[in-house]
């Protein structure tokens, strides 16, 4: 039987190495092809699977990510994907669990879809901010909307 690891407690030490790796310059960084950071609950199970075709590291606080694709489980036994983001480009802050861009955005949830530009997603709360181009399609019955 194998010990599952948090990722989330180990992600300060793996930015610190990368930044001792580059002498005090973080900025040394090297790009990632196919990049992928997982993140578990205290509970290990999953929260949030972080994915790209490429990212650079600015610093040892930011991934720059091309092509996006942002997936958020309930971070319970039940594995259930809540929601997918998906942007051409974005920067992703590890330590704080947040995603931003200005480069458009699809949010896709069973219940509705929307686009925009100039966007922000906060996993602490699981909210979405969308600032520019907005749209939003429901896929729910809305009971009484026009009362």
């Amino acid at each position: 039987m194998t010990d599952r690891v948090n990722h989330r407690s180990l992600l300060p030490g793996f930015f610190c190495l990368c930044a001792l790796a580059g002498a005090a310059d973080p900025v040394a960084l090297a790009p990632a092809s196919d990049w992928v950071l997982p993140v578990f609950t205290r509970e290990n199970h999953r929260s949030l699977i972080v994915r790209g075709a490429r990212a650079t590291f600015p610093s040892a606080r930011q991934a720059d990510v091309v092509d996006l694709n942002l997936t958020v489980f309930a971070g319970d036994a039940t594995n259930h994907i809540e929601t997918i983001l998906l942007s051409p480009a974005a920067t992703f802050h590890p330590q704080e669990s947040r995603a931003e861009g200005t480069a458009g955005v699809r949010l896709i949830r069973d219940d509705l879809e929307a686009t925009g530009h100039d966007w922000t997603y906060l996993h602490a709360q699981k909210k979405v901010s969308l600032h520019g181009s907005v749209r939003v399609i429901f896929n729910a019955e809305l009971k009484h909307l026009l009362k």
